[in-house]
């Protein structure tokens, strides 16, 4: 365990020439970031996740309740004691083979078999109070931390002159403020990741899951190896759009449709500027050639601006899911006449339904002709983004 200890934390690779892991101790004249600190994320990602529980109890369901938004789920699927027995020991997908036994053992179409499954699966979806519960958190954490963020940041040198993200580095001494924002983002992430086990599963579980670890291993990195100064700027900048959508989704829920369209089309907007135009021209630039002029590359420093150009790289993939999404808005309306952008079907708890289901649940009786669609336009959380059939977190 001492070799693979002393493999992992091997000075050549996270410092830079010449620097050692001792010249980063604390002193009483300089306090710099240290690896056990992350361990206080854990404890505090619990604290965090039990806030949620009670604000969407005491905050975020009063406030539902205000806007008419009821805690009803999908309609639920008529009791029949059988389809229950396949649902829950067999298959919640049958086939079509399946499917033919069923209709001929219950004297019920095919269809309308479909139907009732498609209504059981809904069932164990979260309702739109749920939906709107946990918006409401993420909405309240993200405008917290982005002003937070903000309102830091303006009194920093590095802000207005990123090269002073560089200078005297890693030798950088780590203040209070910028110590608390730090563990309290990788907290939250660190919250997300046990709330996906507790959370009703949606379709997206793995996506976003990847997507936590990914945050949770850039915070990280950025802190043990002293990038401190340059990560505050990342996670300020991908904080600026998060709180819009997660406003966009609650208006959805709340049924406020034209607001949802402006909100969406103001995330969209930052959201494209930020991750487009402000993260490369002014992120990118200084990790990548203000930090190569001034310190030079090292091994850590050739990983950390890979993490970061992957990052680009799903920047560009998310921006042309929200440009799809705003020209099928745009343009949905039959020819060519203008169509309130309604574009905020949250479907990542994967809801299906049919033109029928709205009206009634299945009769053991031959059903007429069903029309099944899925939700077209999805967002999910934190700022990702999820089009059509794809995924994205």
């Amino acid at each position: 365990m001492a070799g693979i200890l002393a493999w992992f934390w091997n000075e050549r690779f996270w410092l830079p020439h010449n620097v050692t892991w001792a010249d980063l101790k604390n002193t009483e004249e300089a306090t710099f970031p240290q690896a056990e600190d992350l361990y206080l994320a854990l404890p505090l990602a619990l604290c965090i996740f039990m806030v949620r529980l009670v604000f969407e109890r005491f905050i975020a369901k009063p406030c539902a309740s205000c806007l008419k938004i009821q805690s009803s789920g999908p309609q639920k699927a008529q009791p029949n004691a059988i389809l229950e027995k396949v649902f829950t020991a067999i298959t919640k997908h049958p086939d079509e083979k399946r499917l033919e036994g069923l209709s001929k053992q219950l004297d019920w179409d095919v269809r309308t078999i479909k139907q009732w499954f498609r209504q059981r699966r809904n069932q164990e979806k979260p309702s739109t109070l749920t939906r709107f519960c946990e918006s409401m958190w993420r909405f309240t954490f993200f405008v917290y931390i982005f002003t937070y963020g903000f309102q830091f940041l303006k009194k920093v040198p590095w802000l207005w002159d990123t090269k002073q993200c560089w200078y005297n580095y890693p030798y950088q001494s780590l203040t209070t403020e910028l110590h608390y924002y730090y563990i309290v983002e990788l907290s939250f992430y660190w919250s997300l990741m046990f709330s996906q086990f507790t959370d009703i599963k949606r379709k997206d579980f793995l996506i976003m899951f990847l997507h936590h670890i990914s945050t949770v291993s850039l915070i990280s990195f950025s802190y043990v190896n002293n990038m401190v100064r340059v990560g505050t700027l990342v996670m300020c900048l991908h904080d600026a759009a998060d709180g819009l959508l997660e406003s966009a989704k609650m208006a959805s829920y709340a049924k406020c449709h034209r607001l949802c369209d402006v909100l969406f089309f103001v995330f969209a907007t930052a959201f494209i500027s930020t991750r487009l135009v402000v993260f490369p021209l002014w992120i990118l630039n200084t990790t990548l050639f203000e930090s190569w002029e001034i310190i030079g590359p090292y091994p850590s420093w050739w990983v950390f601006n890979s993490l970061l150009l992957l990052l680009q790289v799903l920047h560009c993939f998310w921006s042309y899911l929200i440009l799809k999404i705003a020209f099928k808005s745009v343009f949905k309306g039959k020819a060519g006449k203008w169509n309130p952008l309604h574009v905020l079907k949250d479907d990542r708890s994967d809801i299906e339904y049919s033109s029928e289901e709205e009206e009634a649940s299945p009769s053991p009786v031959k059903s007429s002709h069903v029309l099944t669609t899925n939700g077209t336009n999805t967002l999910g959380t934190n700022g990702y983004l999820t089009g059509g059939t794809s995924s994205e977190d």
